[in-house]
């Protein structure tokens, strides 16, 4: 069984509701989620927790994407930290993450896991 097998994957959203190359917010049940849709890197959608753990805002989707020595990024509008598109973890403070959710694209539906 694959790691990807052990998941139970569900609809979140639409790719056409995606912004290459930016973010956008999905909504999880009570939780925002932020999807970042990067068609020309492997994998192509990434997903954080929405909201900025210095700042307490739900902002994350919101930020800048970009790359620091290899690592994909996404800046938070508030006060600019990086955290880390594949494990959630802030450049600026190793003590600081945020939530990384496991997404996939089937097809035309965004799928995450649960």
């Amino acid at each position: 069984m694959t790691a990807a097998e052990k998941y139970n994957w569900e609809p979140l959203c639409k790719r056409e509701d995606l912004v290459a190359g930016s973010g956008v917010c999905a909504l999880l049940g009570g939780e925002q989620v932020a999807l970042f849709y990067l068609p020309d890197e492997e994998p192509a959608i990434y997903a954080l927790g929405n909201r900025d753990p210095i700042g307490g805002a739900n902002v994350l989707s919101r930020g800048i994407v970009g790359d620091i020595g290899g690592e994909l990024v996404v800046a938070s509008p508030l006060y600019k930290q990086h955290f880390s598109l594949r494990s959630g973890a802030c450049l600026e403070d190793e003590a600081i993450k945020v939530e990384v959710y496991s997404v996939r694209l089937d097809g035309d539906s965004v799928l995450i896991a649960r």
